[in-house]
């Protein structure tokens, strides 16, 4: 990676570990675990969406191409995660959408008193937690909006599948 990838790789890193009281053990558990644990609701929150939802609303359980669209709808970060609820990911949203979230029981917006494992940049493969699609500059966050549209173009497939 040459200088001029590093400056905004660095400077993303940075705006999230200042999502942390202490920015100093992001980097640590980054370095350790490839993962770091970063409370939500003080920059951004994350929707937490189950593989079934999302490979249903992009109608592809293919990876490379689950990760091109969801980068093209909701152009923001994802995080994908196998470890701790199922296969799960989880878009970025700004904080304050999860006080009008209204689809709690399919994807629960997740915030404070919450904590995500929250990968190192450069993790954008499996195994492990990985970004699907990882922020581009500090600040960037997918739209709740482009998220609900995902969401409900999800369970409208499954509740269409299930009918079948």
């Amino acid at each position: 990676m040459d200088a001029a990838q590093q400056a905004p790789e660095k400077a993303v890193a940075e705006w999230l570990t200042r999502e942390h009281p202490v920015p100093s053990q992001v980097w640590a558990e980054w370095a350790s675990y490839g993962v770091a644990l970063l409370p939500l609701g003080k920059r951004f929150a994350a929707v937490r969406m189950t593989v079934d939802v999302v490979h249903a609303a992009v109608d592809s359980d293919d990876l490379v191409k689950v990760a091109a669209v969801l980068d093209e709808l909701l152009g923001g970060p994802v995080v994908f995660d196998r470890r701790v609820v199922g296969v799960t990911y989880y878009a970025l949203i700004q904080w304050s959408s999860c006080l009008i979230w209204g689809h709690d029981e399919i994807a629960p917006c997740l915030g404070q008193g919450i904590y995500l494992g929250v990968p190192r940049l450069d993790r954008r493969k499996p195994p492990g937690t990985y970004w699907v699609v990882a922020p581009r500059y500090p600040g960037d966050l997918c739209t709740p909006e482009a998220v609900a549209a995902l969401v409900e173009a999800g369970r409208r497939r499954l509740v269409q599948s299930a009918e079948l």
